[in-house]
């Protein structure tokens, strides 16, 4: 695809995406949302490429949420596999490998909906998280509502949704919805130290691993046991992997592991 909306690079095993709307806060718009939707689907099929990083362009805003210029014109126009993915391409879209949000600035409505789809968030000083759709008559229906509540305590959630006031990047720390606060202008840095601290260990181990928290969160680990059901399927299949077998080949011979995915 010919990237208008966005920058895609790859540095090594990391595919680093970036809304490249800063004129507009990096809202999303329709050319955003099929292109960040393409970016992740091409990431996700790629065997070469292990952690991926959405950020945004400029050093005021990870993104504003969705584009109001655009719904208010008509709406956003989509095709069925966006509907699919979600808003922005992401909230619904299944990622089997690690996502990393590198939150450069406010993060708001939409785009905290975007962050809190990632596995995991590096945050500037200057970041900002909240839901201020109640604000305006409406609700986050990207997910905000679901996931929120799941990443903080519950009181501290409902605060940040039925207010619709934004909170900060130190606070969401606290809460444990933030990884990591750095200065500013090493929010990208730190994302991509974190996604070569990921790409060290197994690939398969990795997706497994992932595949396992998110389909058990839901689940009973007691009676019946359905976590360990989901546990058991993914450990099987990572133990009889190759890579399996060249880690306690590495430890033993005291040397990096060679990787191979399979």
């Amino acid at each position: 695809m010919d990237y208008q909306a966005i920058i895609v690079e790859k540095i090594g095993r990391i595919a680093v995406i970036t809304f490249n709307r800063p004129e507009a806060m990096n809202a999303v718009n329709s050319r955003l949302w099929l292109e960040t939707g393409t970016a992740l689907k091409e990431f996700n099929e790629d065997p070469d490429l292990w952690v991926a990083i959405l950020t945004g362009a400029g050093d005021r805003a990870f993104s504003a949420g969705a584009d109001l210029k655009e719904i208010g014109a008509g709406g956003f126009s989509t095709t069925d596999e966006m509907k699919e993915w979600g808003f922005a391409g992401i909230v619904r879209h299944h990622i089997s490998k690690p996502v990393i949000a590198a939150v450069n600035g406010f993060a708001l409505g939409g785009g905290t909906e975007i962050a809190l789809a990632c596995d995991l968030i590096v945050a500037s000083e200057k970041a900002s998280f909240g839901l201020p759709e109640v604000k305006r008559g409406l609700i986050a229906g990207g997910g905000g509502l679901l996931r929120l509540p799941r990443q903080i305590p519950l009181k501290v959630a409902m605060r940040v949704i039925l207010t619709g006031n934004p909170i900060s990047a130190e606070e969401a720390k606290q809460w444990g919805l933030v990884n990591e606060v750095v200065p500013h202008d090493q929010v990208l840095n730190a994302a991509i130290k974190l996604a070569e601290e990921i790409i060290c260990n197994a690939p398969l181990a990795v997706k497994a691993s992932k595949e396992i928290v998110y389909r058990g969160l839901d689940t009973s680990m007691t009676f019946p046991p359905e976590g360990w059901s989901i546990n058991n399927e993914y450990t099987s299949q990572v133990f009889v992997s190759n890579d399996a077998k060249e880690g306690p080949r590495a430890f033993a011979e005291k040397r990096k592991p060679n990787w191979s995915g399979q």
